[in-house]
């Protein structure tokens, strides 16, 4: 079977331009409704997985004999997914399959979760294998935090996924649960507590799985003492520095050990001693008095007497909302210190309220400001637009899908030097034609390709772009493009003529 890439790869001219009338927002519902009905595979594709459907055409997707449309609407990240779930029981696994995996986001983003009451008759009803993978990122936060004390059996057997987060009562119910499945997952959870089980399934080559015991299981003393006497890898001293686990004495002797990547991770640990402190507080490596700047311990004097060094070139980008919520004291705390990292950890949080929004959206250091950006439902649009324009690293796209993000006033960038800042022009509205048309050969394609759709675009050179091989299909996605030339494209199957 082609894959999506494959099924626009072999797609010609005349294709590529229904494909853009699909994504048309001015085309009427019956010209989706034929396109549904008449068109190549990809321009189906185009239209089931890439937009918004009226509720007339979703029944006609979900009603439709070609499973692999069904499928494509299955994973569409735009559709509503109360829409989506209607492809639940859908006959073929392949179309099921397809719903149980999370859509594709633009960069940063997440899924919208699935109705509650959808996942867990999926998580009730479908083999494990559709379970595999992404599903989990259509998880309410809401279901996840419940899971583990969920009515439904089926949906507790995945709650111990979070085992060192859950209250000692929680884990005890687990353990004593009516199901059988349940209380053998939750086992299996409380098993790599048990040091002398780690001892006996440590495997003794390098691998993922000692890895991951070193790192997040309970050691014994033999075990601690192998990894400092004799480990079998680089690295294994830092790996258990982090370890919950390490005895204190060892925490002591890791303080002072000479490689600083064992020194940063120790930097972090809560049960630090004072006198460790005042030692790595001092560490002559930058990267190890920054780790230690930002402990709970310390008070802001004491963090203002460090000599850290703020990276700034870090990533700012969308962070998953935590299965515990931080405390809201804890938060104003972060917010108001005076340590740039302990206000980005702050400012990354969803729920901080209006009065710390107001203050970070001002704030002096890059992180906090895009980070607010990046994460805050109510990031005012003046900060949303500042953080695009001053922020190119990782996941910068995000910024411009989120709901206040501006339109008007950006054709100003029209001859900005970076073509990402060049093609917001496409989202305002009154961009002047002139611009828009100049736009269309800019020599950046993503710039191009964005203008090509823009609705002042005078229509001759829209025209002209519909028989472009490059931006016929953009063009034909423009929602100025006359309501007869779309009925004549899909009359004459994408030719026009």
């Amino acid at each position: 079977m082609p894959t999506p890439e494959a099924i626009w790869a072999a797609a010609d001219l005349p294709e590529r331009r229904l494909a853009g009338v699909a994504l048309n927002p001015s085309s009427p519902q019956d010209v989706l409704l034929r396109l549904l009905a008449e068109g190549p595979p990809a321009v189906r594709m185009v239209l089931c997985r890439d937009r918004t459907l009226p509720d007339a055409v979703v029944d006609a997707v979900v009603e439709h004999p070609d499973r692999r449309t069904r499928s494509f609407f299955a994973r569409n990240p735009h559709a509503d997914p109360a829409q989506r779930v209607r492809l639940v029981d859908d006959p073929e696994w392949f179309v099921r399959s397809h719903l149980a995996e999370a859509p594709r986001v633009p960069a940063g983003g997440a899924p919208r979760p699935l109705p509650d009451e959808a996942a867990v008759y999926m998580i009730r009803t479908y083999d494990a294998e559709l379970l595999q993978g992404s599903f989990y990122q259509q998880l309410s936060i809401g279901l996840r935090r419940s899971m583990p004390t969920h009515p439904v059996a089926e949906v507790r057997r995945w709650g111990g996924g979070v085992w060192s987060l859950l209250p000692a009562g929680t884990r005890a119910a687990l353990l004593a649960d009516a199901d059988e499945e349940v209380r053998k997952r939750a086992e299996v959870h409380a098993r790599e507590e048990d040091p002398a089980w780690v001892e006996r399934e440590l495997p003794d080559r390098s691998c993922h799985a000692r890895w991951d015991m070193l790192m997040h299981r309970a050691l014994s003393r033999a075990v601690v003492d192998s990894v400092l006497t004799a480990p079998l890898a680089e690295g294994e001293r830092a790996a258990i520095a982090d370890n919950p686990s390490l005895p204190a004495d060892v925490v002591t002797l890791l303080a002072g050990d000479p490689d600083p990547a064992v020194r940063v991770r120790i930097a972090h640990r809560a049960d630090l001693g004072p006198a460790e402190r005042r030692a790595l507080a001092a560490d002559p490596d930058p990267k190890v008095r920054l780790a230690l700047s930002v402990h709970p311990a310390l008070s802001e004097k004491e963090r203002a007497g460090i000599g850290y060094e703020i990276p700034v070139d870090d990533c700012f980008h969308l962070r998953p909302e935590p299965h515990v919520p931080r405390d809201p004291q804890d938060v104003r705390r972060d917010a108001l210190s005076g340590h740039p990292l302990l206000r980005r950890n702050a400012a990354a949080d969803r729920s901080l309220p209006p009065d710390l929004v107001e203050r970070l959206a001002v704030d002096d250091d890059l992180g906090v400001r895009v980070l607010l950006a990046q994460n805050h439902p109510d990031a005012p649009a003046s900060l949303l637009l500042r953080s695009f324009l001053e922020y190119d690293g990782h996941q910068r796209a995000h910024l411009i899908t989120r709901p206040n993000f501006p339109t008007t006033g950006l054709s100003a960038f029209a001859d900005h030097e970076d073509p990402e800042v060049r093609a917001l022009a496409a989202r305002d509205p009154r961009t002047p034609p002139a611009t828009a048309e100049r736009l269309t050969r800019d020599p950046d394609p993503a710039v191009r390709a964005a203008l090509a759709g823009h609705p002042n675009l005078p229509q001759p050179r829209l025209t002209e772009l519909l028989d472009d091989e490059e931006l016929a299909h953009a063009a034909a996605a423009n929602p100025a493009l006359a309501p007869e030339a779309l009925h004549r494209l899909v009359t004459t199957q994408g030719r026009g003529k």
